[in-house]
């Protein structure tokens, strides 16, 4: 091959390899920072104060797990079952429904579960329920958003980009934030982009949870058993060849924004090629599954075939992320939790995909000592109601719902705030989702206060100008 690359040649080179990841990384991007980031901007960061997590890995249950179905027990709603409530009249739904499943408490702290998580109650003294959740609208994509960027109105940046933001990474080779088969709704790509943050802080894509594996079955569609990251390899060119290509596109680059001064979008133009072309030789081994025990993969329940395997390869590969020094890990879970009607079937098997992997990750953090420093938190964007939808599910529920989180300095073993006596609403130390995050973010050394971008002349953080850190649940 010649020395000198063609524009042609070099516009049908990046159409893969590094090329497809740098350009998929450039994708959401909107204005960034006003605030011209660093030389290396990934590079890792002081904290404002000694942190007791170093990275996050966050479980999002897309649909509204029914928090009176598994973790806040409340035995009234058998004693007024079928009873009707003015707020169930409005909504033209049936009367109260008690959980057709049992709960009994776990460990030595006595935490309620129901029967469908047997395996993470057996955890009980690790894990933190937050009872008293709220956020501001009952609807899917508003609250499935704001969970995770703070604002359901405006295009904000995702927790993930805020904390790599405003820690960077810990290993250069990889991308510091990446979320594993996201759904395509609900907001999409708002929901790990940077917005107007530097594009290197949003997220990196891999698999794509966008045909469940029931329809899949259906419609006879070979489903992924589990993340995958496709492009990786460049056909066309070898890595000393691509090494040369991209010094000739980094020196393009660099001379235009000498003559800027100031161009954002070639800052993270540079850093995504180089990000992708270091990505290439690390990727492939750590989504390579193959060189993990027989053992580990029963645990977390990998197996063609298991209710459990999608998501074990997930949770399995998170924590192969998390020792490998990636920073924030998201992962949907395979099966949604908006279970408007057949809550007794359906609910179970949402349960019985993701009840093993869960657990066998904690104990795995847990045996390799890692569950102290790494934050690990399970939670949907609402819980579900009291009363019944149609006679078999549950309608949204934004007033009152449980999530929980381990390590990362959490009090293992408490039940933290409470709904009323129904859990319809939290009476007892409401947390918002300001707080919340205002806590995670304390978790990680960052004030939310001080974590700032300034961006068309104002200081924007992921708190807006509200939250409140939840001491009480600091260990």
């Amino acid at each position: 091959m010649s020395n000198s690359f063609s524009r042609r040649d070099t516009l049908k080179s990046l159409s893969s390899g590094f090329g497809y990841l740098a350009f998929a990384g450039l994708a959401q991007q909107s204005a960034a920072c006003d605030a011209a980031p660093s030389d290396s901007s990934l590079a890792a960061k002081a904290t404002h104060f000694p942190a007791t997590a170093k990275r996050v890995i966050f479980l999002s249950m897309s649909g509204g797990p029914s928090h009176v179905d598994l973790f806040d027990h409340k035995p009234a709603l058998a004693d007024h079952e079928g009873r009707k409530t003015a707020d169930s009249v409005l909504a033209g739904n049936k009367g109260l429904m008690a959980s057709p499943f049992n709960f009994a408490q776990h460990g030595d702290s006595g935490l309620w579960f129901s029967k469908l998580c047997p395996n993470l109650a057996k955890h009980a003294d690790d894990l933190c329920f937050i009872h008293s959740m709220h956020t501001d609208l009952p609807n899917h994509s508003q609250a499935y958003i704001q969970m995770h960027t703070g604002s359901f109105q405006f295009t904000r940046p995702s927790l993930g980009a805020w904390s790599l933001y405003g820690l960077g990474t810990e290993n250069s080779n990889l991308p510091g934030f990446i979320t594993l088969n996201p759904p395509s709704g609900n907001g999409g790509a708002r929901n790990y982009g940077n917005a107007f943050l530097p594009a290197v802080y949003q997220a990196t894509k891999i698999g794509t949870n966008q045909i469940p594996e029931f329809y899949a079955k259906i419609l006879g569609v070979d489903q992924e058993p589990g993340a995958q990251l496709r492009n990786m390899e460049n056909a066309l060119l070898s890595p000393k060849q691509q090494r040369r290509q991209l010094d000739l596109i980094r020196d393009l680059n660099a001379h235009k924004l000498k003559r800027d001064v100031y161009h954002p979008e070639v800052e993270g133009a540079i850093e995504s090629f180089e990000l992708a072309f270091r990505m290439q030789g690390e990727v492939p081994q750590l989504l390579d599954l193959s060189s993990e025990t027989e053992a580990t993969l029963n645990q977390y329940g990998v197996g063609a075939g298991q209710p459990t395997d999608r998501f074990g390869r997930q949770c399995l590969l998170a924590r192969r992320m998390a020792e490998a020094g990636v920073r924030f890990i998201e992962l949907t879970a395979p099966i949604g939790w908006d279970h408007h009607f057949l809550l007794q079937t359906a609910l179970p098997e949402s349960c019985e995909a993701t009840d093993q992997p869960v657990a066998a990750l904690l104990a795995d953090l847990k045996s390799r000592d890692m569950l102290r420093d790494t934050l690990v938190v399970w939670a949907g964007e609402f819980g579900r109601t009291p009363y019944a939808q149609s006679g078999t599910g549950r309608d949204h529920n934004n007033k009152g719902y449980t999530i929980w989180m381990a390590g990362g300095g959490v009090k293992g073993g408490l039940s933290y705030g409470a709904t009323d006596e129904l859990g319809y609403q939290a009476v007892e130390n409401p947390v918002h989702i300001h707080d919340w995050h205002a806590t995670m973010l304390h978790l990680l050394g960052l004030d939310h206060t001080k974590l700032t971008c300034n961006y068309g002349g104002r200081d924007f953080r992921l708190t807006d100008v509200y939250g409140n850190v939840v001491t009480d649940i600091i260990a």
